[in-house]
């Protein structure tokens, strides 16, 4: 191999893209979201995955909560109670759901409308 096609490997390499936290918070909720999807599909026949699935979410949302709780934030004082308001209603929900007084599209609509409101910020 000559030295010019070892030198155009190496600096032809992709470097791994720079990941910001909007980025990573998207793939987060989007595997989420993605999960808890094909497990409410599969509801009947896995409940425990359902179950798994749901309570995945409902982890998601407390960390959002802590997040937007905590006085170091960032996020503008109206985002953050919106998404905190939001994190309630999901742990409520999400009892709700358990006990077959609700169904779970609510709960992947508001995830949905996260995911849009992350794409817009990123300007994607």
């Amino acid at each position: 191999m000559t030295p010019q096609i070892n030198a155009q490997r190496a600096y032809a390499q992709t470097a791994a893209p720079t990941r910001t936290p909007r980025d990573t918070e998207y793939e987060a909720i989007s595997k989420i979201t993605h999960r808890l999807k094909a497990a409410a599909a599969r509801r009947t026949t896995d409940f425990g995955g359902f179950v798994r699935a749901l309570h995945e979410n409902r982890r998601l949302w407390n960390v959002l909560a802590t997040s937007v709780s905590d006085s170091d934030n960032g996020l503008p004082n109206d985002l953050r109670a919106r998404i905190f308001y939001l994190a309630e209603f999901t742990e409520q929900h999400s009892s709700q759901v358990l006990n077959n007084n609700a169904v779970v599209e609510p709960l992947l609509e508001i995830n949905m409308a996260v995911l849009r409101g992350l794409r817009q910020m990123k300007g994607v």
